[in-house]
């Protein structure tokens, strides 16, 4: 039995999303690039990489690891580039995409001889968080005035524009992309690609595939531009669980469960967004508040329900743990670093990473 804290990947639920992805591609002509910022675990990149065209990266360490290690088209963004490392990104990119004319200006010379974007931002957005809002007031994320981008359609054969953020309403997918062609239209007819982002909920249970890909192949037949998505959380959702072990149960008005990981350490965005994670099943008649084991009077993973009374030693699935969660994994306390384990689709497991102590140390100086 492998020790707890681990993350699972089961490449069988993995796979299930490759398939709605291939099929986007088959029906709407699209191409489909792994946000690297959302997941990034490169021990499947050989079940992904048959399944999608690339990578898209929001770093210098990105873009090396989508080269390195899933290869296909690399495109290269960032918010912002350093003179200290310009050189290496285009070493390792085929595409690269500017967030704004300044850099673009300041870096031409060196992104000569690649084939080079721009990120636009419509001024709206699928998000309800204003944390995560790329359209918020005074955004710094991507240029606005059509007026200057056409100006530097010289230099430039395409776009990248990202403001779907949990949209599983195909609906309100429509109708963003019908204001970002009542905004951009004249200058989507000028280039040869257009990425639409990631943060579309395509792969989620009911979402309407053949809408969906209708939509993506007339919006690419009226403009005549190569489209792309970036699935990151829809590439990978429900693949993944974070296995964790009970180390102690207490009573405060409330049965308390005390186990083996933390929510600042392994499941940030719990936290950020004061979400709450979920089990399978959650039904049952004893009802605890499952605890992380970090000195964070917050760290709560939620309240739960379970057919028994929890025992010292007893595992909990906590589920959908790969989106915005193994990338962001930290040393927060110290707390034991989780493995990285993988379900082959034989159903066979096997530990492909384990953390210690020097991993801690050597994460600082």
């Amino acid at each position: 039995m492998i020790r707890t804290p681990y993350y699972l990947i089961d490449k069988a639920a993995l796979q299930r999303n490759m398939e709605i992805i291939d099929r986007v591609r088959e029906l709407s002509g699209a191409k489909a690039l792994l946000a690297l910022k959302c997941f990034a675990t490169w021990c499947v990149f050989d079940l992904m990489r048959a399944h999608m065209d690339g990578t898209t990266s929001s770093s210098l360490y990105e873009v090396r690891l989508g080269r390195e290690k899933f290869g296909g088209e690399t495109h290269a963004y960032s918010v912002a580039y350093g003179d200290d490392e310009i050189d290496e990104v285009v070493s390792h990119a085929d595409k690269i995409i500017f967030n704004s004319l300044s850099q673009l200006d300041r870096f031409t010379a060196q992104s000569e001889g690649l084939v080079r974007g721009l990120r636009l931002n419509p001024g709206v957005s699928s998000s309800s968080f204003d944390l995560a809002d790329p359209a918020r007031p005074f955004s710094r994320l991507g240029e606005r005035d059509p007026t200057r981008i056409e100006a530097a359609l010289d230099r430039v054969s395409g776009f990248m524009i990202h403001n779907n953020c949990e949209n599983a309403d195909f609906a309100l997918f429509d109708q963003l992309l019908d204001d970002i062609e009542a905004r951009f239209g004249p200058l989507l007819s000028k280039v040869d690609w257009v990425s639409l982002g990631g943060g579309i909920h395509f792969t989620g249970e009911d979402y309407p595939i053949g809408a969906f890909a209708a939509r993506l192949k007339a919006f690419s037949e009226r403009y005549g531009v190569q489209v792309y998505l970036e699935p990151g959380e829809a590439a990978i959702t429900n693949s993944t669980t974070l296995e964790v072990s009970v180390l102690d149960v207490m009573e405060n008005e409330k049965r308390l469960a005390i186990v083996d990981s933390s929510i600042e350490a392994h499941m940030l965005d719990l936290l950020i967004y004061r979400a709450s994670a979920e089990i399978s099943p959650d039904e049952g008649p004893y009802s605890y508040m499952v605890c992380g084991k970090s000195c964070l009077a917050g760290d709560i993973f939620g309240e739960f329900r379970f057919q028994d009374p929890l025992r010292i030693g007893d595992r909990i699935s906590l589920r959908d743990a790969a989106g915005y969660t193994m990338v962001k994994k930290n040393w927060f306390n110290g707390v034991k670093m989780p493995s990285i384990a993988v379900k082959e689709l034989d159903g066979t497991v096997r530990v492909v990473r384990e953390f210690d102590f020097s991993d801690y140390e050597h994460s600082l100086s």
